[in-house]
């Protein structure tokens, strides 16, 4: 009876899985695992120390009842709403302006827009701290030489929100060039000279022809403008705590709450909760994304 040779890998292959291995490796240290147990620890109450005692869907039950995670959700909404329309449409007129003008300052310019983006943002959060303090900041002193009302930008709860997201536009507003410029620039020039012949101008141009041109571009960046500000914590927490009255507490900050209190099993299902929410959100965008192209 004839014996069934072995087969064995090709040396090669042994040789791609071992140069591949530090990579799953890291993943299984660094991604896997921590998911794995935190997705164990949002279904426990454990407090740091001890033994972790399951409590089932307790977790998920209390913050889904609970007034203070809608209120989280909510103020994030809101600087979706002040933040990412606002950042979008101006990123793609700016990019379509540096593109197509002949300005003589367009470096310069690039570089004064993304300047705060690669700033450290502790130290541009006490510039603006400064500049919008009650008693002592720019922005109240100009009021008052205007006979204007002298506004608590950081210590109201009608303004913390608009300061905080005029904050994060200022910050992040270089990104958002960054990534509409490189779309913008790989609009082929003879779209806009078959646009000119046709007789658009400059609005018709921008409404016809770049917009519907970046369209997978826009749906990129409001999906990660959406990433970013559901995990918005550092902005809120060094402007206002999320005060006052929770008023600017954000879905991120909120998680952070729970966590700095030793309640991880509650800032374990909060996470979870929040990517289940993202997940939906990124789904409905680039679902909205392919209906516009079919």
């Amino acid at each position: 009876m004839p014996v069934r040779k072995r087969s064995r890998l090709p040396r090669e292959w042994w040789v791609g899985y071992l140069l591949i291995a530090p990579f799953f490796l890291l993943f299984a240290a660094f991604t896997a695992y921590p998911m794995i147990y935190a997705l164990e620890l949002s279904f426990s109450d454990w407090h740091g120390a001890g033994v972790l005692h399951w409590i089932g869907w307790s977790n998920y039950t209390y913050l889904l009842t609970n007034a203070d995670f809608w209120a989280s959700l909510g103020n994030s909404a809101v600087m979706w709403l002040l933040i990412v329309p606002v950042q979008t449409i101006g990123a793609i007129a700016v990019a379509s302006a540096l593109t197509r003008s002949r300005l003589r300052f367009k470096k310069t310019l690039r570089v004064v827009v993304i300047l705060p983006y690669v700033t450290p943002l502790a130290a541009m959060a006490q510039a603006f701290i400064l500049i919008f303090d009650n008693n002592f900041g720019v922005v109240n002193t100009v009021l008052g030489w205007l006979s204007g009302p002298s506004v608590g930008w950081l210590t109201t709860t009608t303004w913390a929100k608009p300061t905080i997201a005029l904050f994060v536009l200022w910050k992040t507003s270089g990104f958002a060039l960054i990534i509409m410029l490189s779309a913008v620039q790989g609009i082929p020039t003879d779209v806009y000279e078959a646009s000119a012949i046709d007789g658009a101008g400059a609005i018709r141009t921008f409404l016809s022809v770049t917009v519907p041109l970046v369209r997978r571009t826009i749906g990129f960046f409001i999906v990660v403008s959406t990433l970013g500000i559901s995990q918005m914590f550092l902005e809120p927490y060094v402007l206002t705590r999320g005060g006052p009255y929770n008023s600017s507490t954000t879905s991120g900050l909120y998680l952070y709450n729970h966590i700095s209190a030793s309640d991880l099993g509650t800032g374990a299902a909060n996470s979870f909760l929040l990517v289940v929410l993202v997940f939906l959100l990124s789904l409905f965008a680039v679902r909205v994304l392919r209906s516009k192209e079919d």
